[in-house]
């Protein structure tokens, strides 16, 4: 099957080797007179304030569990959640609320929590490098939560959502599994919150996209809710676009323009192209999408006159030397770039932000170790979040929360023998739901979901000409969570609450 392949390829966690069995903790709590107990719904709340954008915004969070069961009433796997609700919202059928979700598979929603969305957010430095030590939370003054309700939403495995004592997690692990538990969740916690009546958003970033793609088609035409919008942050919709494997030249294609922005970055390019990032990009995409498309599609029967063309401008885009990129075969692999660009500095460089610097053990490699982006963030997303659910939102559990779970083998079975893609589900559904806007935010320095391979696969959406307004897509500076950046994480909120004020003035016209 093309999409058993190794983990690194997908979202924030999974370059994280380490895998405590999902449900190994409750099922010794759960284990009571040698018989296994079904756990009970737990909810806790509590009040706080926060300012965003210079308005005192007082608020509720809770924390708690949701059982889902199947068609017999069978519980069949709790979902933890934490929610945050405005007080006094007014009118509560026209207070938006947001269902957030990060990827993976196998993640937590932590990233998208206390990166952007929610009230508190890591405190990093103005470049979103390093988190300041000791590490600990801050007011998020670009929280969302001034525009929208937010619900964050851990799929099963992860942070500490579980299937019950006897029920095998794996039937939760797959494209079409996860798309359904979590439809039932939103269904749930809407029914239950009584926000049927209320616009409805979807926030996910890398798979989350993936997911958020089929969750709305799911929501719509087996529950029908009918959503206003949804949020695709650091996009892969189309797994062709950065799956990299023999006869798929398309990510070598689509990653080129991130390798130059990278290159940019470490100033490893001539003078001329470092005085203009945008104006180069430009370049290098009319050139990516054109004569070095077409002597990739050539293939051995490239005439060496072209091959030579195409060696020079290859090396002047990517900061690699003439000779490496020759016996690359005109085609770079977005981990060898990253082992070969700052090669003689005896460094490597980050997927999901190739702004950092590594340092790798084996300099005859040809592929990183690790991901220096991944290990500069997740110790103090870590120990944040542990610190702020039990201390500030009273969630007083000892099990572990899993920010990475080990989620493999995904089951992609509904993808056999070709590559996943969920663009005909997003098309699907934006035909059948016309009112439903969606936005794309995608980093410069991301080599895990590049731009470039983002606008190609939005731009190849097929949508009818009458609905292409209801697609709004950005770049920013930064990598895969470019909002670690300080003016993207600004720039990013602004843009993210006027696509939803945007989206709701359409429900007065």
């Amino acid at each position: 099957m093309l999409y058993r392949f190794i983990s690194t390829f997908f979202t924030i966690g999974l370059l994280c080797s380490t895998y405590i069995p999902a449900q190994e903790t409750q099922e010794i709590a759960a284990q009571k007179d040698g018989k296994k107990e079904i756990p009970k719904e737990e909810v806790v709340t509590t009040s706080h304030r926060v300012t965003i954008d210079g308005k005192d915004v007082s608020y509720q969070t809770t924390v708690g569990t949701q059982l889902l069961h199947d068609a017999q009433g069978t519980p069949k796997a709790s979902i933890f959640y934490v929610a945050y609700t405005k007080d006094n919202p007014g009118e509560i059928r026209k207070r938006p609320i947001t269902f957030c979700f990060n990827g993976g598979p196998g993640s937590s929603a932590i990233w998208l929590h206390l990166g952007i969305l929610g009230p508190k957010r890591v405190d990093m430095d103005h470049e979103g490098k390093t988190a300041k030590q000791p590490y600990h939370l801050i007011d998020n003054h670009y929280s969302l939560l001034d525009v929208t309700d937010l619900v964050f939403i851990d799929p099963v495995s992860t942070g500490y959502s579980r299937a019950v004592p006897g029920e095998d997690a794996k039937q939760f692990h797959g494209v079409e599994k996860d798309v359904q538990s979590v439809a039932d969740f939103i269904r749930l916690y809407v029914t239950r919150n009584e926000r049927w009546e209320s616009p409805k958003f979807l926030a996910g970033e890398s798979y989350g996209t993936t997911r958020a793609a089929g969750l709305a088609l799911e929501l719509h035409d087996n529950h029908y809710l009918f959503l206003d919008g949804i949020m695709l942050i650091s996009s892969v919709l189309n797994f062709q676009t950065i799956h990299f494997s023999t006869g798929n030249d398309l990510p070598y294609i689509l990653f080129l323009p991130t390798y130059t922005a990278t290159a940019l970055y470490h100033n490893k390019l001539d003078a001329d192209l470092q005085e203009d990032f945008k104006k180069t990009l430009a370049e290098v995409e009319e050139f990516a999408f054109g004569e070095y498309a077409q002597a990739l599609m050539y293939g051995d029967n490239l005439n060496s006159a072209k091959r030579e063309e195409i060696l020079d401008k290859l090396t002047r885009y990517t900061g690699l030397s003439r000779e490496y990129l020759d016996q690359t075969n005109l085609r770079i692999y977005i981990f060898r770039f990253a082992k070969e660009l700052l090669r003689s500095e005896r460094r490597t460089i980050g997927r999901f932000d190739s702004r950092l610097k590594g340092i790798d053990s084996d300099l005859c490699s040809d592929v990183f170790e690790f991901d220096p982006s991944f290990d500069n963030i997740v110790g103090a997303f870590t120990a944040t979040f542990n610190n702020y659910i039990r201390k500030d939102l009273n969630w007083k559990r000892d099990e572990e929360y899993q920010i990475i779970a080990d989620v493999q083998p995904w089951d992609y079975s509904t993808a056999q023998n070709k590559f996943l893609d969920v663009t005909e589900k997003l098309r699907d559904v934006m035909n059948k739901n016309t009112m439903l806007d969606v936005f794309v935010a995608s980093g410069y320095y991301d080599l895990a979901t590049p731009y470039f391979a983002t606008e190609y696969t939005f731009s190849h959406l097929e949508l009818d000409p009458t609905f292409r307004n209801h697609l709004t897509m950005e770049s920013y500076e930064g990598g895969h969570m470019m909002y670690l950046y300080q003016p993207s994480l600004i720039k990013l909120k602004n843009d993210l609450a006027q696509f939803i004020k945007r989206r709701l003035e359409k429900n007065t016209q």
